[in-house]
């Protein structure tokens, strides 16, 4: 039996939070008010405001003021010349802070797990790479209690059944056709938890796959796939709505053969990850994602391997070696991407000062989008009352000055941003 991570947990009483530009679904509240009660937010106003954005659970507040006011606040922080976020989910990550969630321990996990968090990821899926099915199996069962135990969002199987040719970092010698039983078997092995699993559906078995994921809740995702367009057109009517890692590890969009990038970005049902690290893709490639999907259909995901807030090096990812320099993975055999070391802080950042993009698209992109795809929207993705206090200050270069989860701060902010 693994054991839980130790964080800062929920504080009983009351904390106001005042004076940021605060993200909301309805749009941006300049020198906003949250208001966070135990592991809930239960106000959120605009400055001066007297009501709240929203109805406040039982037992909430609406009232206004600042935050040095509010009689029987138990702490209040101004944060004035900051933003104020929802907590980023991500939805494919494969480990960060020199541990993996494909190979390692529990506690190998934990260090991920922490190493996100730190940068404002406060829903996080693990992803496994391509390995012998027995292996995963025993991974997926360690992740599991991870996820039963609130350290974890979900199990991600990305390989082994994907296309060898479009396979990236994964080793095809272990790569396997999409048999529904054997898919079957890794679902089975996460107890419950798998919550997305990536396929080459046009490989024999990929449609049956696809319905068998579908019918257990389990996302079918279209990636490392050779698919045509016709091809990834059936896969989606047959239920998939995920294009793992759009552009990469798939043909490039043609005029006469339009291939799975145009049918995953046409189609309403898909909802498609972008790895917005300057490597994975151009800016060009990011800004045509959102102009033809919207932003209520891109995520932002990091693909993270070991090397994510850990530093250059040598890896292993899976049974392949991977050199990082200057924070970029490659394979060591042969110099192909091999993940890489995003955490999604600095995905936000760069689509806003980089990619152009308006800020409430940048952060739905981290946030409220996968977290609807995750079902768990109800819960976190957004600043609005009854959902958790997952929420993440950014100063105004957009870095990470505070991170909150469920009420208790992971990274406190400095007096400087009090």
């Amino acid at each position: 039996m693994t054991t839980a991570m130790t964080t800062a947990q929920a504080r009983p009483g009351r904390t106001v939070l005042s004076g940021a530009r605060v993200v909301t679904p309805s749009g941006v509240l300049d020198g906003g008010r949250v208001t966070v009660e135990g592991r809930r937010i239960t106000a959120v106003t605009a400055a001066g405001a007297a009501g709240a954005a929203g109805a406040p659970e039982p037992g909430g507040t609406a009232s206004g003021g600042t935050a040095s006011g509010g009689a029987g606040a138990d702490g209040a922080l101004d944060l004035t010349g900051h933003w104020l976020v929802p907590g980023f989910v991500d939805l494919h990550n494969h480990g960060g802070g020199g541990a993996s969630f494909t190979s390692g321990t529990a506690e190998d996990v934990l260090t991920g797990v922490r190493t996100h968090r730190a940068h404002g990821t406060t829903t996080l899926v693990a992803s496994t790479v391509t390995g012998d099915l027995d292996v995963l199996a025993r991974q997926a069962a360690l992740l599991a209690e991870l996820v039963q135990q609130g350290d974890l969002a979900g199990v991600h199987f990305e390989g082994p059944f994907i296309s060898p040719c479009r396979k990236g970092a994964h080793s095809e010698e272990l790569l396997r056709d999409p048999d529904p039983a054997e898919v079957r078997k890794l679902v089975d092995a996460a107890h419950g938890t798998a919550v997305m699993c990536t396929l080459a559906t046009e490989r024999p078995g990929g449609i049956d796959s696809v319905r068998l994921l579908a019918d257990h809740g389990v996302i079918a995702a279209v990636g490392h796939t050779d698919a045509t367009y016709e091809q990834t057109r059936e896969a989606v009517d047959a239920g998939a709505t995920v294009a793992t890692h759009l552009f990469n590890a798939m043909p490039g969009l043609g005029h006469r053969a339009p291939g799975p990038i145009a049918a995953l970005l046409e189609d309403e049902r898909v909802t498609v990850e972008l790895i917005n690290d300057g490597t994975h893709l151009h800016p060009a490639a990011l800004q045509l994602a959102f102009a033809r999907a919207g932003g209520d259909r891109v995520a932002f995901i990091t693909d993270a391997m070991d090397a994510a807030g850990f530093g250059d090096g040598r890896y292993q990812l899976g049974p392949m070696e991977v050199d990082v320099v200057d924070g970029v993975a490659r394979l060591a055999r042969d110099g192909a991407i091999a993940g890489s070391t995003l955490t999604l802080d600095t995905a936000l950042r760069r689509a806003v000062t980089v990619d152009g993009l308006a800020v409430e698209d940048a952060v739905r992109a981290v946030s409220a989008t996968p977290a609807r795809l995750l079902g768990l929207a109800d819960r976190v993705g957004a600043i609005a009352p009854g959902l958790d206090a997952d929420l993440v200050v950014l100063d105004g270069d957009w870095t990470v000055r505070g991170v909150l989860r469920r009420g208790g701060w992971i990274v406190e902010p400095a007096p400087s941003a009090r």
